[in-house]
């Protein structure tokens, strides 16, 4: 069994919503357990900023499954909530993204772990921490660290 951290995003159509139901369809992964679910987060988009704030968090998965048929389940939750992947950074009903796969480093075309812009983004590291208070960003070290270089970055715990 693998830790693996997911970050979850949205920010269409009832973004509260999506987030919640995120964390009871990854439960449903098949040989994967959900052990921890942060807050939630409101933040700014960040790229093409004329959109709605996302709602952001993060779920730690005790997964049996290989990295690859755990991004597969995401794509297919995705899909199921209604992401069309239209251009980079576009307003979406659901992201789901691979943060951390236990101490896993790859880059490949379709995957790259830790996830590549995870260190710059607030609304990762504010509720990975918050579930992971130790949490290590393999090549990058400790992911307080990572967040403080993020200062100025609205994100806000909601309610």
């Amino acid at each position: 069994m693998t830790l693996a951290y997911v970050g979850i995003g949205s920010n269409l159509d009832q973004p509260r919503d999506h987030v919640c139901l995120a964390f009871e369809d990854l439960g449903r992964i098949p040989n994967t357990e959900v052990m921890k679910r942060s807050s939630l987060y409101r933040s700014a988009p960040v790229g093409f900023a004329d959109q709605p704030d996302f709602v952001n968090a993060v779920a730690e998965l005790r997964t049996g499954l290989p990295v690859n048929r755990l991004l597969a389940e995401l794509k297919e939750i995705e899909t199921r909530h209604g992401r069309r992947r239209s251009f980079r950074n576009a307003p979406r009903p659901l992201d789901l993204d691979i943060l951390l796969y236990g101490e896993l480093t790859m880059n490949l075309a379709h995957l790259t772990l830790p996830h590549p812009r995870m260190h710059e983004r607030a609304f990762v590291l504010e509720p990975l921490l918050e579930i992971a208070p130790e949490a290590t960003i393999p090549g990058l070290g400790p992911a307080r660290e990572q967040l403080a270089r993020c200062a100025g970055q609205r994100v806000e715990r909601m309610p």
